[in-house]
């Protein structure tokens, strides 16, 4: 997707994302309410309030195909487990209190935290056009950290993870 496609779908895909978050924000939950045990030790409680979940059925996916990007159908037919999008994100119900599910989108909701809406969107826009989804750095990086989660007892910070490798000062 060149500059000038990405600038003119920009502002339907974020209108999209905006629409539904109002429409789901009675049911979003905090991810401190939830009292997660590990979570804790690799976020900070600051984040952990910010960020919220809604569970659901099946996840939300902007209509990418109906804007005119069809080189991103794969995606939007991957029946995700969870997605994730600016402080929200969203999990299908037998996710709830899979943690490492919860990890993985948090570093995403960090991942746009620290981009801005516009750049995480172009980050991830680009990096499913090039790699694929399970290859797309944004991708890449929340599925190392999982990994790390998973297999390690020793905490690391998140946020300061994520900063380093966006390579933001």
């Amino acid at each position: 997707m060149t500059q000038q496609e990405f600038d003119a779908k920009y502002p339907l895909i974020i209108g999209w994302i905006h629409q539904t978050l109002a429409a789901h924000a009675p049911m979003a939950r905090t991810v401190a309410s939830l009292g997660f045990r590990r979570l804790p030790k690799y976020f900070s409680s600051e984040l952990l309030a910010y960020a919220k979940v809604v569970y659901i059925e099946a996840v939300p996916v902007p209509p990418l195909t109906k804007l005119g990007l069809n080189s991103f159908a794969d995606f939007e037919n991957m029946q995700a487990t969870g997605i994730t999008y600016l402080d929200t994100f969203f999990a299908r119900n037998e996710a709830q209190g899979h943690e490492p599910l919860h990890f993985h989108e948090l570093v995403h909701i960090v991942q746009w935290k620290l981009l801005g809406a516009k750049l995480f969107i172009a980050a991830y826009a680009d990096g499913l056009e090039r790699f694929g989804y399970r290859n797309s750095p944004l991708e890449v990086m929340a599925y190392n950290a999982q990994s790390a989660f998973e297999n390690s007892q020793q905490p690391f910070d998140v946020e300061i993870l994520v900063k380093n490798e966006l390579k933001i000062s």
